[in-house]
């Protein structure tokens, strides 16, 4: 379960860094506009991100390895995410803007993970 985890968050998680590394103009307006956005959406995302986060979760809570460790990580912060986006919405909107070297930093974190779950997935190495 592990590997197959891995093999569908690294690369959502490998091109979402690549996005904002190579758009990183419109990442930070979306990031400024989400005070604005439509309730319903804002709801939506959160139904999406806990309803991921908590089928890892519930399917994956394993610590032996690194990889099962990040694993559960991610499914973690996703579902936590979701959940924060539900039961506090208009906080979770008012979130500060990340700011260039927030966006730079976030987007190498998420090639660095994706990166590890497509290699570590897919035994690309090892």
């Amino acid at each position: 379960m592990t590997e197959t985890i891995a093999r569908i968050a690294g690369p959502y998680l490998l091109l979402t860094g690549l996005g904002f590394l190579l758009s990183a103009g419109f990442y930070a307006r979306m990031i400024a506009g989400q005070a604005r956005t439509d309730p319903v959406t804002l709801n939506l995302s959160g139904a999406a991100h806990f309803i991921v986060g908590m089928t890892v979760l519930v399917n994956h809570f394993a610590w032996s390895t690194a990889l099962e460790a990040a694993v559960t990580l991610v499914g973690a912060a996703a579902a936590l995410k979701g959940a924060g986006l539900i039961v506090l919405p208009e906080m979770a909107a008012r979130s500060p803007a990340l700011g260039k070297n927030g966006l730079r930093f976030s987007s190498l974190a998420f090639v660095a993970i994706g990166s590890y779950f497509c290699v570590m997935g897919y035994r690309l190495i090892g």
